[in-house]
């Protein structure tokens, strides 16, 4: 699933080719894609005909477009192979096209949602009242992410130490801070020399500055290369790939040398996932007897 950089990448795509345009039509050509919206395809394209999209903006993970003049957002779930893409209008249409937005002007492009597995999509939803950048209401919930510049450091630190869990799940903990997915937390830890099942009731104030300054490090080289693609299903809005992954330090690293110890990196089932890690230069934590 797309993390941070690449739903950044996204936005700053659409930012530049769609916002201050005014819808004129849109299809919806897949129901799943407009699942999460009440009123299903034909509300969805009824309420956003003759809208103004503004500057898209995002937190975290979660990216949408605000409304011109309306307390309404349009939030995007990009899932995990969701593409928003602006394309010609002539081109052809992508094999796995859902939604299809065009607009009253002469640009002669238009916004697709492409999504092969049908687990993201577009939907409608009420703003936080006085949010200036029209956060929708269903995740008010989320956390600041660390790129933000309201994200509230102090407040972090001492949350990671009050929740009692263990680093990477805070890292994942999308109330907690948002933005960090399996790929950058597995990078952050390997460059902070943690394992993923430290406690966070043992981390000390500078260790968690540290792991939050490695997490920022991460991001913005990933976003100065476009993010990470391991396969076309994420791509930005002109259908490129980034290519982080070729400067991936741990994750999909098994049996590869550490490139700090030369060990060979590990790989452990974890949640559902998998955690890349160095068995050297991040030890387990004690067990206590």
């Amino acid at each position: 699933m797309p993390e941070l950089p690449e739903v950044e990448v996204v936005r700053r795509g659409l930012e530049r080719w769609v916002a201050g345009r005014t819808v004129e039509a849109v299809e919806v050509l897949h129901p799943r894609a407009v699942r999460r919206h009440p009123g299903g395809g034909p509300d969805f394209a009824a309420r956003l005909r003759g809208e103004t999209l503004g500057v898209p903006q995002r937190r975290g993970k979660y990216l949408w477009l605000p409304l011109e003049g309306r307390d309404l957002s349009v939030l995007g779930h990009l899932g995990m192979s969701g593409q928003l893409l602006v394309q010609p209008e002539d081109a052809p249409d992508e094999k796995h096209l859902r939604i299809r937005v065009r607009f009253g002007d002469d640009a002669g492009t238009e916004l697709r949602f492409v999504d092969q597995r049908t687990f993201g999509g577009l939907s409608l939803h009420e703003t936080v009242a006085d949010s200036p950048e029209g956060l929708p209401d269903v995740i008010a919930h989320i956390a600041r992410d660390p790129l933000d510049p309201l994200f509230d450091e102090a407040a972090y630190h001492l949350a990671l130490r009050a929740k009692r869990t263990t680093v990477k799940r805070a890292l994942l903990d999308q109330s907690l801070i948002s933005g960090v997915g399996n790929i950058y937390a597995d990078e952050a830890l390997w460059r902070s020399k943690l394992h993923y099942e430290r406690p966070t009731a043992h981390l000390t104030r500078p260790r968690s500055a540290e792991l939050l300054g490695h997490v920022r490090d991460v991001m913005n080289a990933a976003l100065a290369v476009g993010g990470t693609s391991f396969d076309s299903l994420y791509v930005n809005v002109n259908g490129q790939s980034g290519y982080f992954d070729r400067s991936l330090d741990a994750y999909g690293r098994e049996d590869e040398p550490c490139r700090r110890c030369g060990t060979p990196m590990r790989r452990r089932p974890w949640m559902n996932r998998s955690s890349y890690f160095c068995p050297r230069c991040q030890r387990p934590p004690r067990v206590a007897s």
